[in-house]
């Protein structure tokens, strides 16, 4: 399960050690972090990491299958989690030292900025392979954070980048050794720190308004 710690003004969040999918209780716990990371007073900023072979593997097909019942809700609740990272008023930093995949791909893209692994492991938004269609609301979120090429590439082909071809894509900013991925995330993240507060949040707020406004849908969630 997701773990929140604390470097000097740094938050580090990591997502857990195994493929992390968006099961809601990982979705609470991941929520309960931002609560703590948003409450807190002062200069801050958050990284996000995980342990093991996986960043995210997206969203948790297995207990969606078992709840299909409960299928409208979850999504909600997916959607909430990628808006309310999207907009919380610290910057945030994505340190994907594993396979970043559908929705986790897309929780990546909600962060400010993006470090990768440059020598294993895969960026992907697999829906076009799975028969999976992006809601309205994670399509909103894709396309406000690639070029529009990239964002066409990704979603259409289902392409699976690479740390090097990620970064000469502008999907992810930095592509380095493994054993650099969390450490140069938490670097851009303690250079602004300072950033932290409402007026970054309302900065947020305003520039991806349309996506945030589509993933906050809860009447038409699915479209």
């Amino acid at each position: 399960m997701p773990t929140l710690d604390r470097q000097g003004s740094v938050f580090v969040l990591d997502l857990g050690d195994d493929e992390n999918r968006f099961h809601p209780d990982w979705i609470n716990a991941v929520s309960a972090a931002l609560d703590e990371v948003e409450k807190a007073d002062g200069p801050r900023a958050l990284v996000t990491a995980a342990t093991g072979k996986y960043y995210s593997n997206g969203l948790d097909l297995d207990w969606l299958f078992a709840h299909a019942d409960q299928h409208q809700d979850y999504v909600v609740s997916v959607h909430e989690l990628l808006a309310r990272m999207l907009s919380l008023p610290v910057v945030t930093v994505a340190a994907l030292q594993g396979h970043t995949f559908a929705a986790g791909a897309m929780f990546s893209l909600a962060h400010d900025f993006r470090v990768m692994r440059a020598d294993r492991g895969y960026w992907c938004l697999p829906e076009a392979d799975i028969n999976i269609p992006f809601t309205p609301g994670m399509a909103a979120l894709i396309q406000s954070r690639l070029a529009p090429q990239t964002a066409h590439a990704a979603m259409l082909t289902a392409r699976r980048y690479g740390g090097a071809d990620a970064a000469a894509a502008g999907i992810v900013d930095q592509a380095v050794s493994e054993d650099a991925v969390r450490s140069t995330a938490i670097e851009i993240a303690e250079a602004q720190v300072n950033k932290a507060g409402d007026t970054l949040g309302t900065i947020k707020a305003r520039m991806y308004a349309p996506a945030l406004a589509t993933l906050r849908d809860t009447v038409h969630p699915l479209g």
